[in-house]
């Protein structure tokens, strides 16, 4: 079973009868040559977590896929509650797949939603679908390459259609540049249906010249849009990730008390005068300006 993905495990892996791995399985990836991990999590029983490059990328509790552990996927977990109340069915684009655990979330609470992931690891996925099985009445459709390049041979008919887009797009532990601009965020906003919104996950630290950029960015295209971290990566104390937001022009997004009531905490949302004030002298990103986002220390995840 592992020779056909070349996976080796560094402890004696184990097979359940439901597919999933009982201890530690590696695999190395192709395109990129990084190293994948599939380990249990050993503070949370059914916890399941991906590394890439040693730097931590998801984590899955198959049984209770509604659990979103990590402090910025449990705040996108929020976000699409607030502005998706209810069950009715989303059309989803995710742009990198991880462990695919926002997929499996909204798989759980819009039960019907039509997905679509773009990775360009494509035996990162093999590895996750193998390992960590997606439920079995999911719709999640996986398309392999550049999220950018495909993401703009998309058929024509999901212009304006797209309820969420997820942009976590990671190479190691860092975003590559090309997917950082106002040429790549506006084909993001074509995208979008009326009441679409787009959520990206940045990782950035002290001063946080990168996520501020993004912000500026982001606003740029869209006319508005707010940021969520824990407070001390907001006010530029530490390394961590600040989860932005923005929506199309036919809707408003409301939500912020209890976005900030929702945790994890503590927590802070940038947004209204607060947030262009934050991005007051931060530039916005053209594809001729773009960087990739800046690396963390090497020892940040060390176990």
């Amino acid at each position: 079973m592992f020779c056909k993905l070349g996976i080796f495990a560094r402890r004696t892996a184990k097979s359940r009868e439901d597919g999933a791995v009982s201890s530690i399985v590696s695999h190395r990836l192709k395109f990129s040559g990084l190293l994948a991990e599939i380990e249990p999590d050993p503070w949370r029983e059914g916890g399941w977590v991906l590394t890439v490059d040693g730097t931590p990328q998801s984590h899955v509790d198959l049984a209770r896929p509604t659990e979103l552990h990590f402090e910025y996927i449990a705040r996108m977990g929020h976000i699409i509650d607030e502005a998706f109340p209810g069950r009715d069915p989303l059309t989803v684009l995710h742009l990198g797949a991880g462990a695919l655990t926002i997929p499996r979330y909204v798989a759980a609470t819009h039960p019907g939603s039509r997905q679509q992931v773009i990775e360009i690891e494509t035996d990162l996925i093999d590895f996750v679908r193998q390992h960590l099985p997606l439920p079995k009445d999911a719709s999640i459709r996986c398309r392999y390459g550049d999220a950018r390049e495909v993401m703009g041979a998309l058929p024509g008919g999901l212009l304006g259609q797209v309820d969420l887009v997820v942009v976590d797009i990671f190479r190691g532990a860092r975003t590559p540049a090309h997917v950082t601009s106002v040429e790549f965020y506006t084909e993001v906003k074509r995208l979008l249906s009326p009441r679409g919104i787009v959520l990206v996950n940045v990782a950035d630290g002290p001063p946080l010249a990168f996520a501020k950029s993004q912000l500026a960015t982001v606003r740029y295209v869209f006319g508005d849009a707010f940021a969520i971290a824990e407070s001390s990566v907001a006010k530029g104390r530490r390394f961590g990730n600040v989860v932005l937001t923005a929506w199309s022009g036919d809707r408003e997004f409301d939500g912020m008390p209890r976005l900030m009531a929702a945790g994890p905490h503590p927590s802070k949302v940038i947004a209204g005068d607060e947030a262009k004030e934050w991005v007051r002298s931060a530039p916005i990103v053209t594809d001729a300006t773009a960087i990739d986002s800046p690396p963390p220390a090497r020892d940040l995840f060390s176990r």
